[in-house]
């Protein structure tokens, strides 16, 4: 389903900036959502989490969160300063995951707190959407209830895994010096 989500964020970007409909936009995104959730929920339940699936999915949603947020802010749909604070912790962590793996070949787990912040996040993401979509107020500042503590969130789990990532970096440097 990772790759459905990747399929499917042309469309969205299509309805927002083509069509300037940003309330289907937000609909599509909200569906992306879904999806995310159902394949995760399905591959737990099934028994089918796989290496790929562990690699892909972070990485589809990380993706999304980019698109969203870029094309949300050229619409005027999203914030800068939500933007430029999503995509901060975006680039520390993307970067840090990247040389995690160039250099050792491992990545870092999802925790269970970072998924919490990453749903928080969308569903304030989809709120503002839908707001500017319907011209509903009350969407656009009630996407924050759950944006600011999601975000606060995203960065508390941003230094858990950099803390992750020194930390396997450090084991492997310590694996690699001859005795």
């Amino acid at each position: 389903m990772s790759v459905l989500r990747l399929l499917l964020l042309p469309v969205f970007v299509w309805l927002l900036l083509g069509r300037s409909d940003a309330a289907n936009a937000g609909w599509v995104l909200a569906l992306i959502g879904a999806t995310d959730w159902l394949d995760g929920y399905l591959a737990r339940r099934l028994s089918q989490v796989s290496e790929l699936g562990k690699l892909l999915d972070p990485l589809a949603d990380r993706i999304a969160v980019v698109v969203a947020v870029i094309a949300g802010q050229v619409s005027g749909a999203i914030p800068i300063w939500f933007m430029s604070a999503l995509l901060l912790r975006e680039a520390l962590v993307g970067t840090g995951a990247l040389v995690l793996f160039a250099r050792t070949r491992q990545k870092i787990d999802v925790r269970k707190l970072g998924k919490l912040a990453f749903t928080l996040i969308g569903i304030a993401i989809v709120c503002l959407f839908l707001g500017v979509g319907y011209d509903f107020d009350p969407a656009r500042w009630g996407a924050y209830i759950p944006g600011v503590p999601g975000l606060l969130l995203y960065y508390l789990t941003g230094v858990q895994y950099l803390g992750d990532i020194r930390s396997l970096l450090t084991k492997s440097i310590r694996v690699e010096v001859p005795k």
